[in-house]
């Protein structure tokens, strides 16, 4: 008779929000949440793909200090604090932050519905950004006959460029300058229609929100009926 194998070696627990949550060694505090189904908000991690750690709104308190959820890993027994109203409000800051850092009008926005950054700004609360809107002026690429990169609406969360490296293999998508003249760029010197990416990319469906869009396609899912119009966002972790 074969032994009976025990998995329970292979598992821990630490407290998140004051419940006990199992996790497997290597996963970070934010896929062990998922898989308990606690949401922690996020913007820059994409299932999927490595973790970022760019955007800090999954930051949570680990014994009493900040870090990111989707890069630290799970370890036993730490006291994990999310759903807080200091972390929460740390969050609405951040995302105010990124919509007043770029130029995103969600009333005329072809990804409004469908975006996370939006999503976000109604799950923590967000009516009307405090922060002074910076207005930059930013490049849109068009050349490419069926993709386009709207520079105004990117926060910079680095998932296309991950998605293109690690998932299609090609590096399409990168970034250069630095500070407030960061910016997302393509390989190639004359445009997204000098790259190799293609409609099936796994880069072009990373964008959370409406800097990379598929020309032709804005409306085929009507305005009230998108992922984000009656379902808020992380209803499918909690679910």
């Amino acid at each position: 008779m074969s032994a009976q194998h025990d998995t329970s070696a292979e598992t821990f627990t630490f407290t998140l929000d004051g419940a006990t949550v199992t996790a497997k060694p290597g996963q970070t505090i934010l896929e062990a949440a998922q898989d308990a189904g606690i949401y922690i908000p996020k913007l820059c991690q994409k299932d999927g793909l490595s973790p970022g750690g760019h955007c800090r709104i999954c930051t949570v308190m680990v014994n009493g200090r900040p870090a990111s959820a989707c890069t630290l890993p799970a370890t036993p027994d730490v006291v994990v604090e999310n759903n807080t109203d200091d972390l929460n409000t740390m969050r609405r800051h951040v995302v105010e932050m990124l919509f007043v850092e770029g130029n995103h009008v969600c009333p005329s926005c072809e990804a409004s519905g469908n975006c996370e950054l939006q999503a976000l700004g109604y799950r923590l609360g967000m009516t009307a950004p405090q922060y002074p809107y910076l207005s930059p002026v930013r490049e849109l690429d068009a050349t490419h006959d069926d993709i386009l990169i709207d520079r105004n609406r990117c926060v910079l969360c680095g998932r296309c460029a991950r998605a293109s490296r690690e998932l299609d293999g090609k590096s399409v998508f990168g970034f250069e300058g630095r500070g407030i003249n960061k910016r997302i760029a393509v390989n190639a010197s004359n445009g997204l229609a000098g790259t190799d990416i293609e409609l099936t990319d796994e880069a072009v469906a990373a964008c959370p929100v409406g800097c990379i869009l598929v020309k032709g396609r804005s409306h085929v899912v009507p305005i009230g009926q998108r992922m984000y119009d009656h379902t808020p966002i992380g209803a499918d972790v909690e679910s």
